[in-house]
């Protein structure tokens, strides 16, 4: 893991049930930033700016919190959601079960890259690269897991990641494939 130092988390989305169900209409009365139209989207939307996060919040009493730039304020938000409906009244379900959905990081490899070139190199069967739709090269990782966007510019953006961790080896799978086919 050399110099994968320019991973720069930009999204964690998690999910959790904070309670067996929700009143949204009580919600969208007590939270002054809350929006609820549930004939635009079932669930209500609750921003918080510190750290900066929103919530999709559900009747079934699940949450999904997406917006936050790294895990342990993903941890924070939902605690301070937390309390924050018990204030109301709304009894939450203690030490709730985080899932993080998904990671969203960029990287730059710091090199003019040549799509062309590395769709051929990586083959067929893992990339999809049509340039007249996305000026990206999609490329599909099968370990860890993730799906990175190659652009021109030397970016990549890493997605489907669980953890940092699987971003960042991602980022490392595609450097050390273009440095072997040596188009980096």
């Amino acid at each position: 893991m050399s110099n994968d130092s320019n991973l720069k988390i930009e999204n964690v989305v998690a999910s959790t049930k904070l309670a067996e169900e929700f009143d949204l209409n009580l919600i969208v009365e007590k939270f002054q930033t809350a929006e609820y139209n549930k004939q635009k989207f079932p669930g209500l939307v609750y921003r918080v700016s510190d750290p900066k996060a929103a919530f999709l919040v559900f009747t079934s009493g699940k949450v999904v919190c997406t917006g936050a730039k790294n895990v342990a304020d993903v941890h924070t938000v939902i605690g301070n959601m937390a309390k924050k409906l018990n204030s109301i009244g709304i009894k939450t379900i203690e030490n709730p079960d985080i899932a993080v959905q998904n990671i969203v990081a960029s990287a730059d490899l710091k090199a003019v890259l040549n799509l062309n070139a590395i769709a051929i190199g990586l083959g067929l069967e893992n990339i999809e690269y049509e340039p007249e739709q996305f000026p990206g090269l999609v490329y599909r990782i099968s370990d860890p897991k993730v799906v990175v966007l190659i652009f021109s510019s030397g970016k990549l953006v890493v997605t489907g990641g669980k953890t940092p961790e699987d971003c960042a080896r991602g980022v490392e799978v595609v450097r050390e494939q273009l440095d072997n086919m040596g188009l980096l």
